[in-house]
């Protein structure tokens, strides 16, 4: 298998496979983002690919992070692969790198893992970072940040992670999680010792052109044991006055991040608070897009929006800074972003939830997950929904 590898999956039928290397860059969580711009630079017209940590904070926002990181991914890795094949059910194209008998035999391996549904069995045995009762503890402690006004919507994760995990067959496991959750933002990233396994369905941010589109996810109901239940949590999720407050802030940020860089009365809400079904669950998404400038780029774009609102709260920088204080690990790649550019300056990037971290070297697998807490959050009822979004996930890889 090719060393460094990412598999970018809408589920409709459509994906984008790259893999080989032509060059890479990678930064710790003592570097700086001059590396980033440069490699930028030099890889000016190439396919580019890789991942944003969620503590790219500490250079884009001045905070630090001294929680422990115990997945150890760097905060930032991208590379021009050697080959990018743009993927239509079982039809594909070339688009970067010419065929050969060992790329060819290579998609052709992705094609047989994806459509194999005799998948391998683990056992994973997860356990939680913190116990229930610290995690009902905490959002009682947030709530009170709430009531003072120092917040008004946080993003509360939790780690569950398995240890001496050795996971043998990489594509073969995440095409599992990808059966279980089916998601549009799905990816799989491998280069040297890490791995990351993404079931997410939240896009961060997308450039079409001069558009820039974001689609925050704030708001989740669990599937139905039948049509008529699923129809009511639907239900139920769209009604929600506390779903719906939840998602309007964020949609509220979003504009704010977004008119940083946007072209003057361009910001507008596309769609708001709409309702999508996935495998494991209902989602309140909305959509907000802007136009901008030509003279516009990534990092521009990365500096006025990352991390994503819907993974901190707001004020965002109050938010990250109670989430650095209350928080148990480092969150690293989870709740940061997945996704490539193209030659021609789009990109499209994910948020990377519903997620398993793999880092073989230390034989470590991380499965966080996390909601939203405001002034009316139940803590029991947070605590469930994150149960939800991730008992599926976890229990699904052990079926």
């Amino acid at each position: 298998m090719y060393s460094t590898v990412a598999y970018l999956n809408s589920n409709d039928g459509s994906s984008i496979l790259a893999f080989g290397e032509k060059d890479r860059v990678i930064i710790d969580h003592k570097g700086d983002l001059n590396a980033y711009s440069s490699f930028l630079a030099r890889n000016e017209g190439e396919h580019k690919f890789g991942y944003l940590s969620y503590d790219l904070k500490e250079q884009l926002h001045g905070l630090k992070s001294e929680n422990t990181d115990h997945a150890k991914f760097p905060l930032l890795f991208f590379w021009v692969p050697e080959y990018v094949v743009r993927m239509d059910h079982e039809n594909f194209e070339f688009i970067q790198g010419d065929k050969s008998a060992e790329s060819l035999d290579f998609v052709n391996t992705i094609l047989e893992e994806e459509t194999d549904c005799n998948f391998h069995h683990y056992q994973f045995d997860f356990q939680p970072r913190i116990s229930k009762e610290e995690y009902l503890n905490t959002i009682v402690k947030l709530k009170d940040h709430l009531q003072k006004g120092d917040i008004y919507e946080i993003n509360f994760c939790q780690e569950f992670f398995a240890e001496n995990v050795e996971i043998n067959y990489l594509f073969d496991a995440y095409f599992k999680l990808n059966h279980l959750t089916h998601a549009p933002q799905s990816a799989f990233l491998k280069f040297d010792q890490y791995t990351i396994l993404c079931g997410s369905p939240e896009r961060y941010i997308r450039k079409q052109g001069n558009r820039l589109i974001t689609q925050p996810i704030k708001g989740t109901a669990p599937r139905g044991k039948n049509s008529e239940e699923d129809a009511l949590n639907k239900k139920h999720l769209s009604e929600d006055p506390k779903e719906r407050s939840e998602n309007v802030m964020i949609v509220d940020l979003v504009r704010n991040d977004l008119s940083i860089v946007a072209l003057k009365d361009t910001v507008q809400v596309d769609e708001l608070c709409g309702i999508y079904t996935y495998d494991t669950v209902h989602q309140m998404i909305s959509t907000v897009s802007c136009e901008i400038g030509e003279d516009t780029d990534f990092l521009d774009v990365l500096k006025a929006t990352f991390p994503m609102g819907s993974m901190t709260g707001a004020p965002k920088v109050r938010a990250m800074e109670l989430i650095e204080e209350y928080e148990s690990f480092k969150r690293g790649v989870y709740s940061g972003s997945i996704g490539y550019m193209q030659p021609n300056g789009d990109f499209d990037f994910n948020v990377v939830i519903r997620t398993l971290l793999y880092n073989a070297n230390e034989k470590y697998l991380s499965c966080s997950v996390g909601s939203a807490i405001t002034i009316g959050s139940d803590p029991e009822k947070e605590f469930e929904e994150c149960m939800v979004k991730v008992k599926r996930i976890m229990d699904g890889m052990n079926e």
